[in-house]
């Protein structure tokens, strides 16, 4: 395995597939899994972990500047690239942080292995089922128009930026290759892996749960009961707050991320 600098990003050669992540800031280690949904933009989350962190933060394949995603067809796939990065980068003490799809990951990593993770923080995730058959758990992402989507996204989409009739070409482009890279990976079944809720009690570390108020994509409960399948997990609202509230309130999600870390 092999690492090198590019456009601002570390690229690393995870056992030949590469994987490009910011990697800034300094202290303790947060490996932090972004949302993958087009119609927000994790930076600013990301620069306010890395105020009291080191943070790395890779981009899914697929999705951004990453390469495609060859060798990497599911979150299962994603889960194991992500745990042999950590290897790779010999990482230990690790605050796990993961948001909405990248929350997923993060809940399939830690059910295989919590040997490198002290902390585990999920933002409102997604993949698992939890209500009946005929239920849909979460909201279909590529039949909701994006005006409707964004409010579900956000308690206050007109302040959340990002309209897609606003961007250039080039931004408009990552947004639709996110998309269709999104679908990839979590369009059958649907945004969640069935065999997931029966092994989140594996998880053996200190488990954060946060979860906007006002999520419309997975609704609070949803994320309820997320908390309760994971042994001792705390479940916190976020006041205010869509299915992306870590970038509504990207400076607080942080500071309560960084105090979880912290406390021992």
């Amino acid at each position: 395995m092999t690492s090198a600098k590019t456009e601002g990003l570390d690229t690393f050669d995870i056992h030949g597939t590469e994987v490009q992540a910011f990697v800034g800031g300094q202290g303790p280690n947060v490996v932090y899994l972004h949302s993958a949904l087009w119609v927000g933009d994790d930076t600013t989350f990301v620069r306010e972990l890395a105020k009291q962190a080191r943070v790395i933060a890779p981009l899914h394949p697929g999705i951004g500047a990453g390469k495609d995603a060859n060798k990497t067809g599911s979150v299962d796939d994603l889960a194991y690239l992500y745990l042999d990065l950590i290897e790779h980068l010999k990482l230990r003490d690790v605050t796990l942080v993961g948001a909405s799809f990248g929350g997923w990951i993060a809940a399939e990593m830690a059910v295989r292995n919590c040997n490198a993770l002290s902390k585990l923080v999920l933002v409102d995730a997604l993949g698992i089922k939890v209500g009946a058959r005929d239920h849909r758990d979460i909201v279909d992402f590529f039949g909701t128009p994006d005006k409707d989507l964004r409010a579900m996204s956000f308690a206050e989409p007109a302040n959340a930026g990002g309209d897609l009739r606003s961007l250039g070409d080039d931004d408009l482009r990552t947004r639709l290759r996110a998309r269709e890279t999104l679908a990839r990976y979590g369009w059958q079944p649907y945004m969640h892996n069935p065999r997931l809720r029966l092994r989140l009690h594996r998880i053996n570390v200190p488990t954060l749960v946060l979860w906007g108020d006002r999520d419309g994509i997975a609704r609070p409960d949803y994320g309820r009961a997320y908390a309760d399948l994971i042994p001792g997990a705390q479940f916190e609202l976020v006041n205010n707050a869509g299915h992306l509230a870590h970038i509504e309130h990207a400076e607080q999600l942080a500071s309560r991320i960084h105090t979880f870390a912290h406390n021992r």
